[in-house]
């Protein structure tokens, strides 16, 4: 079974015969040790350290369609090895692109997201509605709600939700009893530790998509609620909208919770706040077994993993654009 591989250490990523090898370097930069990583168990790589890699090494991760996401020292994503696409579908990319180009559908879609995303956000809210100042909190989102079927454009339906977002992240201290408050959502960089774990877990979702969408016929650069740019893979962040409340900022929730993530798991440099190694991989475990539980889907009749729920709804939007069914996207129902 094939399984996700983080490498925290710094250190080189080579072929050798048919499998993977990567050689830990130790402070002086000299070989610590030697490991192997069976090619046909790797679904994708996660890089933390300061690795080496040469063209033979991507060339075998592009015969075994293997993508390969950079993180930099700090934790935050700098790149992906996304290897030649191997499953091309002409027609699916002309109906992407033109449903790009019509502004109706284009908004529809980019609308869909959104209310999925707010729909979570409340999700979230609501299982704390007896905490004060919550209720009044979700009514303002509620609100905030009912205009996004109605508004005229994806920058218009953008500023809804950024101010969506801001009343959530108002609730945040008021949902966590956490030792650092929260203050306002803080990106480039992240200023505290609420704000380190929400950038660190959005990248992580973000390159999961991506991984994902690579295992189906879409193309990644073309979306419809963030607008395409140059070397941006923008469909992940469209469809990682959806997750984020659900996968995300959960787990935060859960790691703070129950207390198994601290304030010396993060390391600080003038306003700059990131996960230190010790929290980092507390975090990536988690977020590990997170991906890989199971639940039981409703239409399949089988249980599937929160992973395979993205493929799901990357099928799901596969359908629309191909003029085969409505787009309906993914509601927790549990």
């Amino acid at each position: 079974m094939k399984r996700d591989y983080y490498i925290l250490n710094n250190g080189r990523l080579s072929r050798k015969d048919n499998t993977l090898f990567f050689e830990k370097y130790d402070e002086n930069g000299g070989i610590a040790g030697k490991k192997p990583i069976p090619v046909e168990t790797v679904q994708t790589l996660y890089c933390f350290g300061e690795n080496d890699y040469n063209s033979k090494f991507f060339n075998f991760l592009s015969e075994h369609g293997i993508v390969l996401h950079q993180f930099n020292y700090y934790g935050y994503y700098s790149g992906s090895f996304y290897p030649r696409e191997k499953l091309v579908a002409g027609e699916l990319l002309v109906r992407q692109v033109m449903a790009y180009q019509d502004n109706s559908v284009r908004l529809e879609l980019a609308q869909k997201f959104i209310e999925a995303a707010v729909f979570h956000i409340l999700a979230n809210l609501k299982e704390n509605i007896e905490l004060p100042g919550i209720a009044s909190r979700i009514k303002e989102i509620e609100k905030l709600k009912t205009r996004i079927s109605n508004v005229g454009s994806v920058n218009r339906l953008m500023a809804i939700e950024a101010q969506i977002r801001r009343i959530y992240y108002e609730c945040w201290d008021l949902l966590l009893n956490w030792d650092e408050p929260f203050e306002k959502r803080s990106r480039r960089p992240p200023q505290n530790s609420l704000n380190a774990l929400i950038s660190f877990g959005n990248s992580l979702l973000y390159t999961v998509v991506l991984a994902e969408i690579y295992q189906t016929q879409l193309n990644p650069t073309i979306s419809y609620l963030h607008e395409p740019g140059v070397r941006r893979y923008s469909l992940s962040l469209d469809i990682a909208e959806i997750f984020k409340p659900f996968f995300v900022d959960k787990l935060i929730f859960r790691l703070i919770r129950k207390k198994m993530i601290k304030l010396n798991d993060f390391d600080r440099e003038l306003k700059f706040c990131y996960l230190a190694d010790d929290g980092r991989k507390l975090f990536l475990k988690e977020w590990d077994t997170m991906l890989n539980r199971t639940v039981k889907h409703r239409q399949l009749n089988r249980s599937v993993s929160y992973r395979r729920l993205i493929r799901l709804e990357l099928y799901k939007l596969i359908k629309f654009l191909m003029g085969e069914k409505d787009y309906k996207p993914f509601h927790v129902w549990w």
